[in-house]
């Protein structure tokens, strides 16, 4: 160890690097290699972004809008975030209670550290998303993992938040749709959730990141349940939405004092979101939508066919996914038929011997699934589906 690694702080510890983003990279260095790899890591859409929406940007550019902005967001983008989260969803938020951040990422970084001191318990539902352990570690916090029900498509019911409820407990972070498993939470459950929550003083921060992408039903946010506009947290982006990962465009609504205290922490991080960018956002809110609808009639072809072609698999099952855009099948049984003891194992035996990257379940809390991302091609779906049927019948070697 270098003298230097000596001389890092503690609470760097806490965290590690992100899965998703160890994958993306062992992935992308195998590509510059020349290795043909499928990839199911990446967690961003394969579609470009619309184009008037470049050309937003584009005509930015051209007005010379590259200086500084408000820390908190132009005041057109807070008001476009407001107006099109009234319009979807049915609520009634300000530009005062707004704040545009640097992607979804940050947002969900800035209000945990907001809101968390240490010591306080933060519930989350099991599987999570890799980042919110990381950040709430990071904050101090205690995370509380609650179990959802594989069996009812990875449920998460008031009962169970409750039971994990302490003194102690702060915040609930839920994820809906959800990222790994695509489960969408039903309306009633969510606002018995909510209507606890407030009856015992705790804050939900609700991940909206998916939104938009849900499948059979309406999508809709718990911010707009009555009486919880104080309860419920909002964490937005634009990224999943408009195709717009690159251009790191996040949103928080909440109570201005939760504002006030983000931008505060925004101010000494930031300064402020990408100015170009937030001008691409106002176009991307306000514009047209018809892009949003055709992304989700593809997704929701892709699904159809990576959930029946999983379960053709020996040894793995499959949740239907009624959101994002990932699958979360369960490798137990084939896992053990190959000798492998664990999800990092098989990723790590997937990526070199079958040359198909996925996210391995340790980093989303549970150890028999992995993440399988369908936000791409049906050619790259079905050449890697059969790279993996392969390997699990044993038609490629499963140990090195």
């Amino acid at each position: 160890m270098s003298a230097i690694s000596n001389q890092l702080s503690e609470r760097l510890s806490t965290i590690s690097v992100s899965s998703t983003v160890k994958v993306s990279s062992e992935a992308g260095r195998l590509k510059r290699e020349g290795v043909d790899v499928v990839d199911f890591g990446a967690g961003e859409p394969d579609f470009p972004t619309p184009d008037n929406i470049k050309r937003a940007a584009v005509a930015a550019l051209d007005a010379n809008f590259t200086k500084y902005t408000d820390t908190s967001g132009i005041v057109d983008l807070k008001k476009a975030i407001c107006e099109r989260h009234a319009k979807d969803y049915g609520t009634s938020y300000t530009p005062a209670e707004c704040v545009v951040t640097v992607g979804g990422k940050h947002v969900i970084f800035e209000l945990t550290q907001v809101l968390l001191n240490p010591g306080d318990e933060c519930i989350i539902p099991v599987p999570f998303w890799v980042t919110y352990q990381d950040v709430v570690n990071y904050a101090g916090a205690k995370c509380v993992f609650v179990q959802s029900d594989e069996q009812a498509g990875f449920a998460i019911s008031a009962a169970a938040i409750e039971k994990a409820m302490t003194p102690k407990t702060k915040l609930i972070l839920i994820n809906s749709p959800s990222n790994p498993s695509g489960n969408v939470l039903g309306r009633e459950e969510f606002e018995r959730i909510c209507k606890l929550a407030k009856s015992r003083g705790v804050l939900i921060m609700t991940d909206e990141c998916y939104c938009r992408f849900v499948y059979g039903s309406e999508p809709y946010s718990a911010a707009a349940f009555e009486g919880m506009k104080e309860t419920v947290i909002v964490a937005g982006s634009l990224s999943k939405t408009y195709a717009m990962t690159g251009w790191r465009i996040g949103f928080g609504l909440a109570p201005k004092a939760v504002i006030d205290g983000i931008v505060k922490l925004q101010s000494h991080m930031t300064s402020n979101p990408t100015s170009i960018a937030q001008k691409a956002a106002v176009e991307a809110l306000n514009g047209p939508q018809e892009a949003v609808g055709e992304m989700l009639a593809e997704y929701a072809r892709r699904r159809e066919y990576i959930v029946n072609r999983v379960r053709q698999i020996p040894g793995v099952t499959c949740q239907e996914p009624m959101g994002a855009f990932y699958i979360y099948p369960n490798f137990g049984q084939a896992m053990k038929n190959l000798g492998i003891e664990s999800t990092l194992e098989l990723a790590t035996q997937l990526l070199t011997k079958a040359h198909v990257a996925l996210v391995p379940g340790e980093a989303f809390g549970t150890d028999s699934h992995v993440r399988i991302s369908y936000a791409t091609s049906m050619h790259e779906i079905e050449r890697g589906l059969q790279r993996i049927d392969d390997f699990v019948q044993g038609k490629l070697s499963p140990k090195p």
